[in-house]
């Protein structure tokens, strides 16, 4: 084979690679695949530590790997909250900022309904489990458990089921669950920070400024970024406030609206969805998925086990809030905003909708195992009530939101049908010829 020969069949497999690559990005950036891989990796976990081999997987979360001089001596199950998370994190917060920016919450009018519906989606589900564990000693740390929703696996329900469903009804959830998302962060850093150390945390602005410097002015160069976002994440790591925070941070500083040396605002996409493009796949190929298998491995010990669980008021209070905390707070708030104020719901969607969307919100699962492991992590009966009590109730409510939601899209759907009926075969519905 001659050297141009060589190289033309390099050429050709890594161009080969490359499209296989992107193939697999561009699948892994689908709604549905990221909710099946945090699915799997959930059950991995599950029936690997209640199996024989229950102890070796405890070994594996429990490996202890990492620089000690930095205090990053840490278990793979603790990497995999603090590190892989925070790469979900600066997602979350890619989309906060794209949101505000020049998504749905950039006009008041238009988001002041799921805004405030993501707010007493927290406030609610919070009261309920309050009320549930208030005479249980040390209960109360965990109240903000129940108030977070899972974005990635409500909207892979939704996707899943959806054929006909108004897109109006998607908009809605997703500006409720990033709200969401703003809050649970907001919760983290303020109410589960223990033992501040104020030195490095000022020292995490340095790195952070300088790539808010970078990003400004467009800069896309990995060896620079990548650097100062990992020593952003040391530093807050060692201040003390949840490694997590560094990634909606940095996540924050990304412009969304392209320069107007690039053409002005609507020359194309902001950097900001470059990034969320290139890195999603990350997200929700590895660090959710790595995160769901090590936070969701709970030993239930059969239906007893499931009993003695659901009897410790900590996870029955954590069921009761995201099965009907959740839809009590969103629909409720929605149906006072919507009757005393000028804003009103959407005209493309209904009640019924809104209390579907109010069940697929009680799926709390990737954050609620985390705020769950900052409130009682540390091993111990109470923890493993707690991811019980999360991976029921947010199965429950996925189970009752896909029924419902499910439902009407049936009644959508009949719709639809009616609408394009063609009786006269002439290529144009009915409907457009009355």
């Amino acid at each position: 084979m001659s050297r141009e020969q060589r190289h033309a069949r390099r050429t050709f497999l890594g161009r080969g690679s490359w499209a296989e690559t992107a193939r697999i990005a561009e699948v892994l950036r689908q709604e549905t695949v990221g909710g099946a891989l945090l699915l799997l990796g959930t059950v991995v976990a599950l029936v690997w530590i209640n199996s024989p081999a229950g102890d070796s997987y405890v070994a594996l979360r429990d490996l202890t790997v990492g620089p000690s001089a930095l205090h990053l001596d840490l278990t793979l199950g603790t990497w995999a909250a603090d590190g892989l998370l925070a790469v979900f994190f600066f997602v979350v917060g890619l989309e906060l900022k794209r949101e505000f920016v020049a998504g749905d919450l950039r006009d008041p009018k238009r988001a002041a309904l799921p805004i405030l519906a993501a707010v007493g989606g927290v406030v609610v589900p919070a009261v309920v489990y309050a009320l549930v564990t208030f005479r249980t000693d040390g209960a109360l740390q965990g109240w903000a458990i129940p108030t977070a929703t899972d974005i990635a696996f409500a909207l892979a329900v939704l996707a899943i089921i959806s054929t006909h469903l108004p897109s109006g009804m998607r908009t809605f959830l997703l500006t409720l669950a990033v709200v969401d998302d703003l809050i649970a962060v907001t919760i983290i850093a303020v109410f589960y920070t223990s033992d501040l150390a104020l030195l490095p945390l000022a020292a995490a602005l340095l790195p952070l400024g300088l790539f808010a410097l970078l990003v400004q002015k467009r800069v896309r160069s990995w060896w620079l970024l990548l650097p100062l976002a990992l020593v952003t994440w040391v530093l807050m790591h060692e201040s003390g406030v949840h490694a997590t925070v560094a990634g909606v941070l940095l996540g924050f500083t990304v412009p969304v609206i392209r320069s107007r040396a690039a053409g002005g605002p609507d020359a194309g996409p902001g950097l900001a969805e470059h990034f969320e493009h290139r890195i999603r796949p990350l997200s929700a190929g590895v660090a959710v998925p790595v995160f769901a298998f090590f936070a969701a491995g709970v030993e239930i010990g059969g239906l007893e086990g499931l009993g003695d669980s659901l009897a410790d008021p900590v996870a029955l209070g954590i069921v009761l809030a995201l099965v009907l905390g959740k839809p009590i707070g969103i629909v409720g708030t929605t149906y006072v905003v919507a009757r005393f104020t000028r804003a009103s719901l959407d005209e493309e969607l209904s009640w019924l909708d809104v209390v579907g969307l109010g069940l697929l919100a009680g799926i709390g699962f990737t954050v609620s195992l985390l705020i769950g492991d900052l409130a009682f992590g540390g091993g111990g009966d109470t923890d493993d009530h707690v991811k019980v009590g999360i991976l029921l109730g947010s199965l429950v409510a996925a189970l009752l939101a896909s029924v419902l939601v499910k439902t009407r899209d049936r009644v959508y759907r009949r719709i639809w049908e009616a609408e394009n009926v063609d009786d006269d075969q002439d290529g144009v519905p009915d409907v457009y010829q009355r």
